[in-house]
C-alpha cells in the first residue's frame, strides 16, 4: 500500500481590506480563477483524494472548498486545523503522522513559507518559492502515515498555476 499527498498552497489573497487580520483575508477573484485551473488539471489526473485537510484562514478554507467542489468531495468533511495556519515542515510532517492509516490519500491546504519549505523536503531542483494555488502531488512506500518520510518517495507532478493556459 501506499500513501499519496497533495500540498495545496491557498490561493492569491485579498488585501483590499487593511482592518482585516491576516487570518481572515478572502480570496481575490483572481486567486479564484487560478484554483479552478489547478483543480481542472488535478481532475484529469487523479481521484478524489479521500481526505481534505485546511488550515483555518480565510484564504485556505477558500481555496479548499473550491477544490472539493471541483473534484467531488464533500465540502461537510473538510476537516480544520489551526496548526497548519503557518506551520513549519515539522509541523506539518506532524499533522500527517496523526492521520487515521485507513486513509490513504490527504490533500492539505496551508501557507508560505512552510509549505515551500515542506515541498522542498522532496523536490530536487528545489522551489524558490511554492506560488498561490501552487500544488505537488508526492506519493510514498507506507502502510501508516508515520512511516512517511522525504527519503521514500516519488513525485508524481507539480503544478503551478502559470503552466496553465
Amino acid at each position: 500500500m501506499s500513501k499519496t499527498l497533495f500540498i495545496v498552497r491557498h490561493a492569491k489573497s485579498s488585501w483590499d481590506n487593511p482592518m482585516l487580520a491576516d487570518h481572515d483575508r478572502p480570496l481575490k477573484q483572481k486567486g479564484i480563477k487560478k484554483t479552478l485551473k489547478v483543480a481542472g488539471y488535478v481532475k484529469t489526473r487523479i481521484i478524489c483524494p479521500e481526505l481534505f485537510l485546511s488550515s483555518t484562514a480565510t484564504r485556505a478554507k477558500q481555496t479548499a472548498l473550491i477544490m472539493a467542489e471541483e473534484l467531488g468531495y464533500p465540502k461537510e468533511k473538510i476537516q480544520y486545523t489551526k496548526k497548519l495556519y503557518h506551520a513549519g515542515a515539522d509541523t506539518i510532517f506532524n499533522e500527517l503522522y496523526a492521520l487515521p492509516d485507513d486513509i490513504n490519500s490527504v490533500m492539505i491546504f496551508g501557507h508560505n513559507p512552510g509549505f515551500t519549505y515542506f515541498v522542498n523536503e522532496f523536490l530536487d531542483p528545489s522551489l524558490d518559492n511554492l506560488p498561490t494555488s501552487g500544488l505537488v502531488s508526492v506519493s510514498f512506500k507506507a502502510d501508516k502515515w508515520q512511516e512517511i518520510d522525504a527519503s521514500d518517495f516519488h513525485v508524481n507532478f507539480v503544478v503551478i498555476p502559470k503552466m496553465l493556459k
